[in-house]
This record gives structure tokens, sequence and C-alpha cells, in this order.
């Protein structure tokens, strides 16, 4: 029998609903097949299922003006990080999981994450999924706890800073997690083709991200919040997956 192992996510603040969580954690139990415990770590455990375990969201310092912010993953690289120990997969909520995660599990490497599409060959990962031993990336927290000012100073995101202290990242393989913006959208989120063609799924793909806008939501209804001038039609397989 495998090892059970651990997949995380977090939610702090208003921005995502419950709804988010629950959805999450249905699309695991049903592409996931190894024994598994499912933690969300939450300021607000209010409308999450029965059967997801909740954590209080570590506490870290980050300035006022990036409070809703990805920085905050790195407080999840505490060691130790609550009572889990073994593999432990990161998931961000705003994401589709469309075939098995088991693979995941099996990418060799200290920091395990898709490669960012954005900085092809520079070395940095996304962190929408990012796979490592609970409490092994501790000295990258410590890193940014030693001067967390300096650290938002010096790069954009606190994937640029988990990629550079690692070094060497494992990217998982570039057909595994697909940006719907970028794969999905016909010719990328500022093509003309948009207004003839819906978005599909690409071959191979596990799991969809969706960073920034659209959200999942707005992909099922063909709605781009914010952007009155980009087009977007209908995504109904989206609804398929996201449940």
């Amino acid at each position: 029998m495998r090892s059970p192992v651990n997949v995380i996510c977090a939610k702090w603040g208003t921005r995502y609903g419950s709804h988010y969580v629950n959805r999450l954690r249905a699309m695991v139990a049903r592409h996931l097949s190894r024994p598994h415990r499912f933690v969300c770590f939450t300021d607000d455990a209010a409308g999450l299922d029965d059967g997801i375990e909740t954590r209080p969201m570590p506490d870290i310092p980050v300035p006022r003006h990036r409070q809703v912010s990805p920085w905050r993953k790195l407080a999840l690289l505490a060691n130790p990080l609550a009572d889990l120990a073994g593999p432990t997969l990161f998931l961000d909520l705003d994401l589709v999981i469309v075939d098995s995660i088991d693979p995941f599990f099996e990418t060799e490497g200290r920091l395990c994450i898709i490669e960012n599409w954005t900085t092809r060959g520079r070395g940095i990962g996304n962190s929408s999924v990012f796979r490592f031993d609970a409490g092994s990336l501790a000295g990258c927290l410590d890193a940014y706890l030693a001067d967390p000012d300096g650290a938002i100073a010096a790069v954009d995101n606190e994937q640029i800073f988990l990629s550079r202290w690692v070094g060497r990242p494992s990217f998982f393989p570039a057909s595994w997690c697909r940006s719907f913006k970028f794969h999905c959208i016909p010719g990328g989120p500022y093509n003309i083709l948009s207004w003839f063609r819906a978005p599909r799924l690409p071959p191979g793909t596990r799991i969809v991200v969706f960073h920034g806008n659209p959200k999942p939501e707005d992909a099922v209804a063909g709605r781009w919040p914010g952007k009155p001038l980009k087009h977007l039609k209908p995504s109904p397989w989206i609804a398929e997956h996201w449940r």
C-alpha cells in the first residue's frame, strides 16, 4: 500500500468563498487515488464541507500594501507545518482538476513546481501548484522573515523568491498544468480568434490554472470581468470538472 500524502490549500480574507475550497476538495477526491489528507489553512472555516481538515493560517509579517497577496504562501513552508509530515502538494483555490493528479507525487525533486509560463528558461516556478516535503523548505521562510521588506522590494512575487532560494526547482511536465488564459483561449488572451472560437482543453492537461481574471465561473459563463473589450466564449467543459 502506498504511503499517505497531503494536499493543502490556503484561504484567507474574503476574495474566495468557501465553495472554492469545497470544489477543490471534491476534485482532489475524484482525481487522487492514493490515501491522502486534504487540509485547508484558513482564517475562516465557515461553510467548508465535512471531511475538510482545517488549520489556522500561519501568521507571518506582510507589508500593509501586500496584505492580500501570494507572499502569505511562504507561511506554509514552516517547520513544523501544523501536524503534517511527508509529501505535500499545494494547490491554488482557483484551478480546475481535469485528470489524475497521482503523477504529481511521483516527480522527483526537493521542490517540484510548474515552470512559470512568462519566464520560461529562467528557472522560475509558478506557485499555483507545487510539491515539497512538509517542513523541508523552512529555510526559505527563515530567509524571508529575516527581512520581509527587503525580500518584497527585491523581487516581484513569492514564487520568484522561492525559486531563487531553492536554486534549481524540478519542473512538472509542461503539459500537466495549463494556463486558461495562455493555453485554452484560442491564440491567447489578446487574439481576435477568441471572438469566434471557444476555449478548449489542450491534450495531456491535468490541471487548468486560473491566474488573475477570468475565474472558473467567468469561463463557464463567457465573461471577462473588468475587461469590456476582451471577448470570451462560454466554456461549458469547465463546469463538467469544476464541481
